[in-house]
């Protein structure tokens, strides 16, 4: 109980010192944010083994001040994804993959100094391939590609003037990411 008072606490003064927090993202700002997800509905299932870990990556550039007032701003750029498994039944099976590529658009707005929080949306397409392994007899190789979209919300606080850590919930690759961000100068 006095934990989550202490939590409340916290919480409450950096949303009051958001008065005079200073934009973190603005026009002319570009970033490169790299993360490894968490949750998926992807390759989920008793027989999946060897799961290479959800990693995305995203480039974003500011390209708009003051949307609605000086504390926002609007930023474009693009986003990839990837993930994999294997499907094992002793000695033969499938190895599966799937890549998320697309352009995505975020709205920014600051709270409090040096945390740049931001949604938006990502549309783009997702490439799916399996191939089978282990049956010499049987060694096919499938791909299927289809439209994919999100919505997402993500913060990044900056440690210093070019590097963040970065955390996002929604759905690219995974449901949640986290990593890091860098300003490119």
């Amino acid at each position: 109980m006095k934990k989550n008072f202490y939590i409340l606490l916290l919480l409450f003064a950096m949303a009051t010192a958001s008065v005079d927090a200073q934009n973190t993202f603005v026009k002319g700002d570009k970033v490169v944010n790299v993360g490894i997800g968490f949750g998926s509905n992807l390759y989920t299932g008793g027989h999946f083994t060897s799961r290479f870990p959800p990693l995305s990556g995203s480039f974003e550039v500011g390209v708009k001040d003051e949307l609605f007032d000086e504390k926002s701003s609007l930023g474009v750029g693009g986003y990839i994804g990837y993930t994999g498994a294997k499907y094992d039944e002793g000695g033969w099976g499938w190895k599966y993959s799937s890549f998320v590529i697309g352009p995505r658009a975020a709205l920014h707005y600051q709270l409090i100094d040096n945390l740049d929080t931001y949604g938006g949306i990502m549309l783009g397409y997702d490439v799916a391939s399996s191939k089978a392994y282990g049956l010499t007899h049987w060694n096919s190789t499938y791909s299927a590609g289809g439209f994919a979209w999100s919505l997402f919300l993500g913060g990044r606080y900056y440690f210093s003037d070019n590097l963040a850590a970065m955390v996002e919930l929604g759905y690219g690759i995974a449901y949640l990411n986290i990593g890091i961000a860098i300003k490119l100068k």
